[in-house]
């Protein structure tokens, strides 16, 4: 049975409409803008509620394949998405994989994830595939896309992803790297890449700044 999660984060005073978000077959909705998505022990959430604008999701495959004459769970690493969510329904898609070792040689080659619009359009989504490090590496989901954002200056500002990196940093022809942007913005971009210790040590600095 599929859920529907409410995760309208943004209310405009525009009246955008809410788009819906869902996944195909036996790929399982993990994180959303950072949160987790909530499911039941019987189910998975497969659809969330979004307002149209740039958002991150996290999702992976897991399902039940044929293995011979048996059937197998096969689950893969976590997949994120930068994407920009359009005003009107879409779906997360895989080809269709119906054995185990269609499976795995789809993942190993490299994964097509895309993108099917409500009128039968599609796309190529380009993705990360996360790492995990370790025993238990992918059982707090949330916590291993928060490090991937603070590593790569994302945040999330009134419920829509942005990519400060993008924002502040460039990148000339020669490599060279200049940090641009105003003052603000460079700031979210070093703090979101900051440790809990140095953000700790950044409070003291601030206070200490501020009363001389």
């Amino acid at each position: 049975m599929k859920r529907l999660v409410g995760l309208t984060l943004v209310l405009l005073s525009g009246g955008l409409q809410a788009a819906t978000v869902s996944s195909s077959k036996n790929v399982e909705l993990l994180v959303v803008d950072g949160k987790k998505v909530q499911s039941s022990i019987w189910s998975s959430t497969e659809s969330v509620e979004l307002q149209p604008g740039r958002h991150q999701i996290v999702v992976r495959f897991d399902g039940e394949l044929k293995n011979g004459s048996k059937k197998t769970m096969y689950t893969t690493r976590p997949y994120l998405f930068e994407m920009d969510v359009p005003d009107d329904d879409v779906t997360i898609t895989l080809p269709r994989l119906t054995t185990l070792s269609q499976a795995k040689a789809h993942f190993n080659r490299g994964v097509q994830w895309q993108l099917e619009s409500s009128d039968g359009s599609t796309s190529l989504l380009p993705y990360v595939e996360l790492q995990g490090k370790g025993f238990g590496a992918f059982k707090d989901m949330e916590a291993l896309v928060a490090d991937y954002n603070r590593q790569h200056g994302i945040t999330f500002e009134q419920g829509y992803a942005v990519n400060l990196e993008q924002t502040a940093v460039e990148v000339n022809e020669q490599g060279e790297v200049t940090i641009s942007g105003d003052a603000l913005a460079q700031l979210k971009l070093w703090y979101v890449k900051a440790n809990a210790e140095e953000k700790a040590a950044f409070y003291q600095w601030a206070k200490a700044q501020d009363s001389q």
